[in-house]
């Protein structure tokens, strides 16, 4: 990792660039992808399958014999962690739930929101270079909790057909019963189209790759939500002479580790601790089985000096990362003055691997700058806010002469005279 020290404001733009292909890079193969998908269905997504995947499948969905076998195969104590998990993300997503309340804006109107689940809902799930059962729990605890009537689900197979058990078991123990072992561009495709075996949702969840990043974005020039734009995952840590150099370490390699196209940035206002940090990167580096990939991803890192706090955090929120780690001295005048980052780790106990699984919070974050206008997925990633209201005779008296003068001033004299008709009915 190369060490930058106080670069200029005018450079960061630069420095801070990620290393992933841009949207018109790849929109010609996602779609190509996605017209083959809409004309040929299931024989398109099975063709890609075996492209992509290397895998013949003669059936898309997974049985009912798989789900068992692989529930039957998993170790107990990994069933134990995955329940844990589970129940912390549950308590913490079920906190977000909120009452109605109504209000009364004049005497006679009175209005109120509700919250309707979205009936549809695709999870995919990444399972490229490690199956990410974690994010299962992400996804499918949430939709459960906001009464999502269908969920579809998809995730990558191996080359012979099959998906790791503890997706499997996870996928079950969260009751998702739709399961499809088509990963990549061409299950988000499946997803938006609909296909003989996928069903077709209103909104697609989850991370991914670039393509599926691009795959997600396209899904919606067919009128098919998304949560956010997820793609390669990136942490930021900021930390002072304090911070535990072997902890921050460790940080950046396990967020390295997840694909040669993630970045990790280093912040300090010691020239010490990064040389510190440093060297322990390249000591755990050598100890890590993905070792390969964490080395590519560190290549594209960085390593940046900041003496002052402003400037620093000026440089964390134009960024605005995926994670964000905090491990200062004092941060109690440091989080008011962060805007921008999907999730935010206070201190040297605070792991983001602890976002990543048991903690609670939810690990679907915006990527690639993304957090400086999008939120994290949430209870209400899953829900609509449908809009009521209710005037009596008496409301419609105290505001029906405004709605009269507005209208005719737009021109809109429909609008007017749907009002006129009823004040006159009540003189």
């Amino acid at each position: 990792m190369k060490i930058l020290e106080n670069p200029k404001r005018k450079d960061w733009e630069q420095i801070l660039k990620r290393p992933t292909q841009t949207y018109s890079d790849l929109e010609p193969l996602v779609n190509e992808i996605f017209d083959e998908v809409r004309a040929d269905g299931d024989e398109a997504v099975k063709k890609y399958t075996e492209k992509f995947d290397q895998a013949r499948l003669e059936q898309l969905q997974v049985s009912s014999a798989e789900i068992e076998e692989a529930k039957s195969s998993l170790d107990a104590s990994l069933k134990d962690a995955i329940k844990l998990a589970k129940k912390n993300i549950v308590a913490f997503h079920a906190s977000q739930q909120s009452s109605v309340k109504k209000i009364e804006s004049t005497p006679g109107v009175i209005c109120w929101q509700e919250k309707r689940a979205i009936e549809k809902v695709g999870l995919y799930i990444p399972g490229g270079t490690a199956p990410l059962f974690s994010t299962i729990l992400m996804l499918a605890v949430p939709a459960a909790i906001a009464g999502c009537e269908e969920v579809v689900m998809c995730t990558p197979c191996n080359e012979e057909g099959r998906v790791h058990p503890a997706v499997l078991y996870t996928a079950d123990l969260c009751g998702v019963r739709k399961i499809f072992k088509v990963g990549g561009i061409q299950a988000i495709a499946g997803m938006t189209m609909g296909t003989e075996s996928i069903p077709k949702v209103y909104k697609i969840f989850g991370p991914g790759n670039q393509f599926v990043t691009v795959a997600k974005q396209m899904a919606m020039k067919y009128g098919v939500g998304i949560d956010l734009p997820a793609g390669p995952s990136e942490l930021l840590v900021y930390a002072d002479k304090t911070a535990t150099s072997s902890f921050m370490a460790a940080d950046l390699l396990s967020q390295a580790e997840h694909g040669v196209d993630s970045q990790v940035i280093l912040v300090s206002n010691s020239l010490e601790k990064l040389t510190e940090i440093k060297k322990e990167i390249y000591e755990q580096l050598e100890k890590l089985p993905r070792k390969d990939i964490a080395a590519k991803a560190i290549e594209n890192s960085k390593m940046i000096c900041c003496y002052d706090d402003k400037t620093a955090l000026d440089l964390i929120n134009f960024y605005a990362p995926e994670h964000l780690i905090l491990s200062l001295e004092d941060t109690s005048g440091i989080l008011p003055l962060i805007k921008n980052a999907g999730s935010v780790f206070v201190g040297d106990y605070s792991p983001e691997s602890a976002g990543d699984y048991a903690s609670g919070t939810n690990h679907t974050l915006p990527t690639n700058g993304f957090a400086k206008n999008y939120s994290g997925v949430n209870l209400d990633a899953f829900q609509k806010a449908v809009s009521f209201q209710q005037i009596t005779k008496e409301g419609i008296k105290n505001i029906g002469s405004a709605i009269e003068k507005m209208a005719e001033a737009e021109g809109l004299f429909a609008h007017q005279n749907a009002v006129t008709l009823r004040l006159d009915a009540l003189k």
